[in-house]
């Protein structure tokens, strides 16, 4: 089992910038590849950026290409994401997801593991 907790959602004007952050409790978090997802109101989850255990690789969704990025700190048991030049499209409820490092999909075409309870990012025109 893998806890996961979201944190530093809220309330931005576009063009800002927020930094969520997850944190995991349990096995072990290097045992995981960790992605995010987010889902709009009124629309399906869509894949956002994922990052292999190590760190080492890291993918993005187009839409969030060279405004997003994603890190881990396998010591901390902890993965961010930093997003910037944010814009109302991106107003949705994020969610971090722990996917076994063995079965992982980095573009998130198969989600599977473990979620967190979601964090509200609302981004205002």
């Amino acid at each position: 089992q893998v806890q996961l907790v979201e944190s530093g959602g809220g309330l931005v004007q576009a063009g800002g910038s927020l930094r969520l952050s997850c944190a995991a409790s349990g096995r072990a978090f290097s045992s995981y590849a960790m992605l995010w997802y987010r889902q709009a109101p009124g629309k399906e989850r869509e894949f956002v950026a994922s990052i292999s255990w190590s760190g080492g690789s890291t993918y993005y969704a187009d839409s969030v290409k060279g405004r997003f990025t994603t890190s881990r700190d396998n010591a901390e048991n902890t993965v961010y994401l930093q997003m910037n030049s944010l814009t109302p499209e991106d107003t949705a409820v994020y969610y971090c997801n722990a996917a076994p490092r063995t079965i992982a999909t980095m573009d998130g075409s198969r989600p599977i593991g473990y979620w967190g309870q979601g964090t509200q990012v609302t981004v205002s025109s």
